[in-house]
């Protein structure tokens, strides 16, 4: 009887002592993968792993509380704009393939882009402009029977289908620059506003994005009603103002979708965050709001902070970052991933967004196409790219340090932020860490990372980004 009492104490002791030694050996796994404002160092992981243990300093301590989470999210990527697509289509097969391959795959040393941004019609940064459904004026088709997703067939349907068979969860957002011209209040793809008596018409122009779409294999998770509706003055671009966009929803947009069986979420407002009031407006409506998943945002004016501001008008409806330009001057002898990292990877997950997609994926070396009247001629691309050639860009590093290790259905976990250290943590489905750090102070900085009792002792040269996995 004290024999088998002694193994079955001694079989437990070893037990607790194997689980023990596991779980210390699953916090030590700590991978570093680094970027450098001088260059030397881009995006790369760092051949020596840190190790938790027992703070043994008193320098700056980012505390991380896996107990304390905040949103799902959804991915981090950028727009497949048709100026993209078109210069990514026209690259051999076998140039086209380790592009995609390291653009959205997760293995090695690929940056697994997990959310994408299609322009429903022409963009900006298409070669032309165009819509599904192009009439000449005073022609009309409220039942959208010549809707056609024509150019698109070229280069954005071919560059997807490569896409989802790399990652065939990724998830696609659709936003439109302008509804057909004969809808409009001018016949002009610039500004103008859509006329009352062809919202029904415009609603059934989504209905069959989304279906034609999905007949080509490309399931659209969510669409933006209007990108940036108070913005005018783009090429293609539409004035959409609060409460006509409130009415489009609840009375045609909302009822359409749940006539057609569609699951696709519907997002308001994807403009800048200088102007929460005009989601909150529209939120404030429950005939809408039922209708609606969230609200999206940029920040070429406005505080990130806004988006907490909507979160807390409205905590059942959830926030996206679905824009903004990323670029860096030619030649220029360092990078600025403080920068993108701290306002947009960090600044917008801090403030409840699911998501973060910056502008735009791809250009050529002269930030070609785009649009006359409006079109963005300095938007670089995440990837220049010249002919079967493609170089990396701000934007592309920026976005890399959160998409290949933060897949989607993450959770944003809590982390106290020291001076100079802005960060983002995260717990991954698996069961990962991930804590992106941004070192914006002028010196080289020491801190710790701490969870559950556990330290680990790092460094950040000034102006450098790291992302920390474990």
């Amino acid at each position: 009887m004290i024999f088998s009492r002694y193994v079955l104490s001694t079989a437990i002791f070893f037990s607790l002592t194997l689980n023990l030694t596991a779980e210390a050996q699953k916090i030590n796994d700590t991978q570093v993968w680094l970027t450098k404002a001088d260059r030397t160092v881009l995006f790369q992981k760092q051949a020596h792993e840190l190790r938790f243990g027992k703070q043994q300093n008193n320098n700056a301590t980012i505390s991380i509380n896996d107990k304390e989470s905040f949103q799902t999210i959804d991915g981090f990527g950028f727009a497949l704009t048709g100026g993209s697509a078109q210069h990514i289509v026209k690259m051999s097969a076998p140039a086209r393939s380790k592009l995609l391959r390291e653009l959205f795959a997760t293995d090695e040393n690929n940056i697994g882009i997990s959310y994408l941004r299609l322009s429903i019609g022409a963009s900006d940064l298409n070669e032309k402009v165009f819509s599904y459904n192009d009439l000449p004026e005073g022609e009309q088709d409220l039942e959208q029977a010549k809707f056609d997703l024509g150019p698109d067939k070229k280069d954005i349907i071919p560059v997807m289908k490569e896409i989802l068979a790399i990652n065939p969860k990724i998830k696609i957002m659709g936003s439109p620059w302008s509804p057909p011209l004969w809808m409009k209040t001018a016949y002009d793809a610039r500004g103008g506003m859509l006329k009352p008596e062809f919202y029904a018409a415009y609603a059934k122009y989504f209905v069959r994005y989304i279906t034609e779409m999905k007949k080509e294999g490309i399931q659209i998770d969510a669409i933006t009603v209007q990108n940036e509706p108070l913005h005018p003055g783009n090429n293609p671009s539409l004035l959409m103002v609060a409460p006509d966009q409130a009415l489009f929803v609840k009375k045609y947009l909302g009822p359409a979708f749940l006539a057609s069986g569609i699951k696709t979420k519907i997002i308001v407002y994807d403009h800048n965050a200088d102007r929460p009031d005009y989601p909150i407006s529209i939120l404030d409506d429950p005939e809408a709001s039922k209708y609606i998943d969230g609200s999206a945002f940029h920040l070429y004016g406005g505080k990130i902070e806004a988006l907490t501001d909507v979160h807390n008008a409205h905590p059942d409806k959830h926030i996206y970052f679905s824009e903004q330009m990323v670029v860096e001057r030619p030649n220029a002898t360092e990078i600025n991933i403080v920068n993108p990292v701290k306002r947009l990877i960090i600044g917008a997950s801090r403030n409840w967004s699911r998501n973060v997609l910056e502008w735009n994926l791809a250009a050529d070396p002269e930030n070609k196409p785009y649009t006359d009247r409006g079109g963005c001629s300095m938007c670089q691309g995440a990837v220049t790219i010249d002919g079967d050639n493609f170089t990396r860009n701000l934007a592309y590093y920026s976005v890399a340090h959160a998409s290949k290790f933060v897949r989607p259905g993450s959770l944003r976990i809590a982390s106290s932020e020291p001076t100079d250290l802005p960060n983002v943590a995260f717990k991954t489905p698996e069961g990962k860490k991930v804590l992106i750090v941004a070192n914006t102070g002028k010196a080289i900085s020491a801190f710790n990372i701490n969870i559950g009792g556990q330290c680990l002792s790092a460094s950040l040269d000034a102006g450098a980004v790291a992302t920390y996995v474990w």
